[in-house]
């Protein structure tokens, strides 16, 4: 089915961000700053009682999503995201998106999508557009 424009692409609903994953990740991507595996640190900055994710991992949320949809993360061609907020150890999160455009080309049709981030129940933590190539239905 072509995609049209103002379509929803279906949610990816994180039930409860991970601190132990946060601490893998730091791990993982080296990354030494202590609010991401330490409650005292995060508490020490004015963020409160519960660590921080990081950054790559919530925008990794919403391309799992627009990867889901598109048929493969390889499908995404393109993305730019804003940060406007954090997310929290235990926070339930939700990737969102919708068409904003499709063009067809001879590759085949480019969507443009307009993604997001948020904390049900709370603010929007991310947002920015996306572009996937997906093949001409025959």
């Amino acid at each position: 089915m072509r995609p049209t424009v103002g379509q929803q692409i279906p949610v990816r609903l994180i039930e409860a961000v991970d601190p132990a994953r946060m601490k893998t990740l730091s791990a993982l991507m080296r990354d030494p700053n202590p609010i991401h595996f330490d409650r005292s640190a995060a508490s020490a900055l004015g963020l409160g009682a519960r660590t921080v994710n990081q950054g790559p991992s919530n925008i990794a949320y919403v391309m799992s999503m627009l990867g889901n949809w598109a048929g493969g993360v390889d499908r995404i061609t393109r993305y730019r995201f804003r940060f406007l907020g954090n997310v929290f150890e235990g926070d339930r999160v939700q990737a969102s998106g919708t068409v904003t455009a499709v063009d067809e080309t001879p590759e085949g049709l480019l969507v443009h999508c307009d993604l997001a981030l948020d904390v049900v129940d709370g603010a929007r933590v991310l947002e920015g557009t996306g572009t996937v190539r997906l093949p001409v239905d025959n």
